[in-house]
């Protein structure tokens, strides 16, 4: 599907194509395949994979996006495009977070217009959600949500070139989820003929193990009163889905992250990514998002045994160096998830650069996101890193510090 098959509008020096099918479901845990061939209208944007509302204030609208908007034909991708006639621009796809359970491609707060304007072509996806997208089931293919993701690169690859992009220049970057998800995609192997390079933004090497999604899968199983394989989950509607995964939690110890959500990729062994370039980051505070007053001694010590051996041993270490308790509970998620990034970077084969986000106050998970999206010094980073594979510092070791 070229451009010009494509019903698409210009605004301010940038053409932006809405809501373009890289893939189809003929069933729903099932691989993704080709999508219809044909022109579009792809001026508005198209339906969103079934969700449930995240209990997030309105302030995070522009990151999770407008919510389940019902429709069958959701795996699609959005396009800015300079309106020019260079080619073999620079090519950035954009993977969104929420948790493996919410959240659009389609969100305000990755409109790209600023990729655009410095030379980027700028893809942003959905992909599959929730119980749908990542429940390890018997008889089903694993990891559905990485297949689409997969699914859309191969779109990219096929395709981008009508927009004036370089099929062998694509840079995959995420954040949360999304760059977790990253993580497990990079060690399918010939990962590396579709990307060239790679950014983490608070995601790292977060998985399950199996042992680990199978408790999930039996938790939901439970609750639902169906078998727990993919045959019983075909009958159950999208709705009655997305209803039984809200408020799932499950013991998926060891997990470092940050732990609101029951599903991760699932992988059996240690990653071994594809020899990218990758540039590895998170925020000085993520845990804000999640520690609200009042927090206990208890919740501290929860916090820990779901995320080391030694739940004492750690609870102790950071009641030494906080005083109040929710200090110390936002302190010890924060840098138990850097840990993964941190794992990450110190095991990939290829180059890696390294970073460290913080605002003037406290920089909380999802912080960096206007910043990467909207001119100025980080988003230049993000540029340049795409453009010519370096984001302007020294790599690893060096933890290079950026601000808002």
């Amino acid at each position: 599907m070229r451009s010009s098959e494509l019903l698409g509008r210009c605004e301010n020096g940038v053409w932006i194509y809405q809501g373009i099918p890289y893939a189809t479901l003929e069933d729903r845990f099932g691989p993704p395949r080709p999508p219809p061939s044909g022109f579009r209208d792809a001026t508005a944007p198209g339906p969103t994979a079934p969700q449930a509302e995240l209990a997030f204030g309105p302030e995070l609208l522009a990151i999770l996006g407008p919510g389940w908007e019902p429709g069958p034909d959701y795996l699609t991708v959005d396009v800015w495009t300079p309106d020019s006639t260079a080619r073999d621009l620079p090519v950035m796809v954009f993977v969104h977070g929420g948790g493996f359970l919410g959240g659009s491609g389609q969100a305000s707060m990755y409109e790209g217009t600023a990729f655009a304007r410095d030379g980027v072509v700028l893809v942003t996806l959905n992909y599959r959600l929730g119980a749908i997208g990542w429940l390890d089931l018997p008889g089903v293919p694993r990891n559905r949500g990485l297949l689409d993701v997969l699914a859309a690169l191969g779109w990219v690859r096929d395709h981008i070139a009508g927009f004036g992009g370089d099929p062998g220049n694509v840079t995959l970057f995420g954040q949360s989820a999304g760059a977790m998800l990253i993580a497990a995609l990079l060690a399918v192997p010939g990962a590396e003929r579709l990307v060239r390079r790679a950014i983490s933004q608070s995601g790292g090497a977060h998985t399950f193990r199996p042992d680990q999604a199978a408790r999930v899968t039996a938790a939901l199983a439970e609750r639902l009163g169906v078998a727990p394989t993919g045959k019983a989950f075909a009958r159950i509607g999208d709705a009655d889905l997305v209803q039984a995964v809200s408020g799932l939690r499950v013991d998926t110890r060891y997990d470092r992250s940050l732990g609101v959500s029951p599903f991760k990729p699932v992988v059996d062994g240690a990653l071994d990514l594809a020899p990218v370039d990758f540039l590895i980051g998170t925020n000085e505070n993520e845990a804000d998002m999640y520690v609200f007053e009042p927090v206990t001694d208890a919740d501290l010590l929860a916090a820990a045994t779901r995320r080391h051996p030694e739940p004492e041993w750690l609870a102790a270490s950071y009641r030494a160096r906080f005083t109040r308790p929710a200090e110390q509970l936002s302190a010890l998620m924060t840098e138990q998830f850097e840990t993964g990034s941190a794992r990450l970077a110190q095991a990939h084969r290829g180059r890696v650069w390294t970073y460290r986000f913080g605002l003037e106050g406290r920089a909380p998970h999802c912080a960096e996101l206007p910043f990467v999206f909207r001119s100025g010094p980080v988003h230049d980073a993000w540029v340049r890193f795409a453009t010519i594979g370096d984001p302007g510092w020294a790599p690893l070791p060096e933890l290079h510090r950026l601000s808002g």
